[in-house]
């Protein structure tokens, strides 16, 4: 795991059982980001990814911290065993870290951020496939706005962050969080509204909720998303991965599994069953082979 040292802002390289304490960037890319190659090249303050970067090392080095981790810096994109592996253990990174910084550059530090409307429960970080992962998997997540003045944390925000989000504070507080008590379907919903560049990245970027790992197949489009849900699968018998409903008669793709996280809109509700009888299901080379109660309804 690579960090970037907080006062010289050098990379450094760490085996994984000799990992320091870290603080952990979250954040929407923007502009001229500073890539892994652009830290080993002498002109790389002229980019306005840097500051951002210098900002978030002096925030994290005031407090105490030496190493950080930034996404766009601390990972070889060039590299695609590298990225893929960074990918897969993206969730356990920032479970790992001391506190997780989400700097949300379109929010107003002086305004309230529970205030109707407020900028915070607008900003576009709260609709990106990635910030998902970056808010449920810290156990500490401090928010800053523009100019890098503190916000709150995702405790003192967490009446804020379940309207906007629809996420039960449980899964985003505290040490000790058990994503298995939220059904497969709930999970889903999380991320119905959040985007992403690649179509890829929406199945990617849910990784870690679900406890999975996989190879990156960038390329696949929706196909990547169909991989997850057959992955859920070989390790779940929670039938609410079935629990979702197509955007559109166009948008059916004719099969059981969804194109996308948006089909699970609706699903927010859906809990798992409590009852130890639940049928295990399994995909086979003939399809979905699962048994399922039949009951009759009157007309």
């Amino acid at each position: 795991m690579r960090l970037v040292h907080s006062t010289t802002l050098c990379l450094i390289e760490f085996g994984e059982a000799d990992i320091p304490p870290y603080a952990i960037l979250s954040h929407r890319w923007g502009k001229d980001e500073i890539s892994f190659q652009d830290m080993s090249c002498p002109n790389a303050d002229r980019k306005a990814g840097y500051q951002k970067i210098k900002d978030f090392c002096r925030t994290a080095a005031e407090d105490g911290f030496e190493y950080v981790w930034v996404d766009t810096c601390c990972i070889d994109k060039t590299n695609s065993s590298e990225l893929s592996e960074a990918i897969n253990s993206m969730y356990r990174w920032y479970k790992d870290s001391e506190v997780c910084y989400a700097y949300l550059s379109d929010v107003d530090s002086g305004e309230d951020p529970h205030a109707p409307d407020s900028s915070f429960s607008r900003s576009r970080w709260f609709s990106r496939g990635w910030t998902l992962q970056e808010l449920i998997a810290p156990s500490i997540v401090m928010f800053y706005g523009s100019g890098w003045k503190e916000i709150g944390t995702n405790s003192s925000l967490r009446d804020v962050i379940e309207a906007v989000t629809g996420i039960h504070a449980a899964a985003f507080l505290g040490d000790h969080k058990d994503l298995r008590y939220f059904s497969i379907a709930q999970r889903m919903s999380w991320a119905a509204n959040r985007k992403t560049t690649r179509t890829e990245d929406l199945a990617y970027c849910l990784l870690g909720l679900f406890d999975i790992s996989m190879p990156m197949l960038y390329g696949e489009g929706e196909g990547a998303f169909i991989r997850l849900q057959e992955e859920i699968i070989k390790v779940s018998d929670d039938p609410t991965i079935f629990a979702w409903r197509s955007n559109s008669v166009w948008d059916w793709n004719g099969g059981l599994l969804a194109r996308s996280p948006s089909c699970f809109r609706n699903s927010r509700s859906i809990v798992r069953s409590d009852d130890s009888n639940t049928p295990s299901f399994a995909l086979t080379n003939k399809g979905l082979r699962i048994q399922l109660p039949l009951y009759e309804f009157d007309k």
